[in-house]
Formats: structure tokens, C-alpha cells, sequence
């Protein structure tokens, strides 16, 4: 697996799985419905930092990006958006990403890094807490489920 910065030319492959996983509407609060140009502002906007993970085939299977949560004095928290194609799940390319995500983000100087909005019956959950994510407090029936009904929506942070 090759872990890299994603270039503009990257988009095509990372829609697909994109797509698939925003209008499950089970892991995002972002509009099922956003178009793919509206995505590509979203992901792989100019002020964070993308990257792509590819498998052994050269495919991009995962993508995450990296931006400041907060502006100003605050500017040294991070935020952080990971996807993995559904298909490739279970490869161990999450959590790559996730460590390679957060020693890029300390190298960048970030002292921390916060998810604002992570649904509570993400799997990803596990991921995060795994390693050293805490959950700071949980926004009660925030989130449309589409099979679980409302369910939170978590905050959490880790140091770096």
C-alpha cells in the first residue's frame, strides 16, 4: 500500500467510493444528494491537505483530508475526513491512513485534532478511540440514521 498526497487527478477514483458512501447517508452529515462538483469543493478544496491511499494495484482505495478546525488562535487543532472504498474495508487501509493522517498533522504543527460530527454507530468509533480518540461529549439524536433511526453525534478529540 502506497500512502501519498492526492493530486487533482485523483478525483475520478475517489468519487465513486465518495458517492456510495455520502448517499448511505450512515456515516456523514453531508447531503446524500451533493452533487459530485459540490463534492470535489468539499474534499479536495485547496485549503486542506488530501491524501490518497493505493493498493498494490496502484487503485486509490481510501482518501482523508486534513485542514485546521478552528481559525485564528485556534488554528493549531485539526480536522480530519477519512472515507475507504466500502469494498476495500477490512485491509487495514483505515487505520493506516489514520496513523499516517496523524503524524503528518504533528509535523504540521497541530496540537491537536477534533471531529466534530462523528456518528455514534460509525464502526469507525472503534478506530478512533483505538487510537487515543476520547469522546468529549455526544449530541443526542442529532443524526437521521437511516437504519438506526436519531442517533448522536460524537465529538471527539485527541492530542498529538
Amino acid at each position: 500500500m502506497l500512502i501519498r498526497e492526492a493530486a487533482a487527478a485523483d478525483w475520478p477514483q475517489i468519487w465513486p467510493f465518495w458517492h456510495r458512501i455520502v448517499a448511505a447517508a450512515e456515516t456523514y452529515a453531508w447531503d446524500p444528494d451533493t452533487s459530485e462538483e459540490a463534492a470535489r469543493v468539499l474534499w479536495m478544496n485547496p485549503a486542506k491537505r488530501v491524501f490518497v491511499v493505493e493498493d498494490e494495484t496502484g487503485a486509490v482505495v481510501a482518501s482523508a483530508y486534513l485542514t485546521p478546525n478552528y481559525a485564528g488562535p485556534a488554528d493549531r487543532i485539526a480536522n480530519a475526513g477519512f472515507m475507504v472504498d466500502p469494498d476495500r474495508s477490512g485491509h487495514g487501509y483505515g487505520r493506516a491512513l489514520a496513523e499516517h493522517l496523524l503524524t503528518a498533522a504533528a509535523e504540521d504543527g497541530y496540537r491537536g485534532m477534533v471531529f466534530n460530527a462523528v456518528v455514534e454507530t460509525n464502526p469507525a468509533v472503534r478506530l478512533w478511540t483505538s487510537l487515543g480518540f476520547t469522546v468529549l461529549g455526544t449530541v443526542p439524536d442529532a443524526f437521521e440514521h437511516p437504519r438506526h433511526g436519531l442517533v448522536g453525534l460524537h465529538v471527539m478529540y485527541r492530542a498529538l
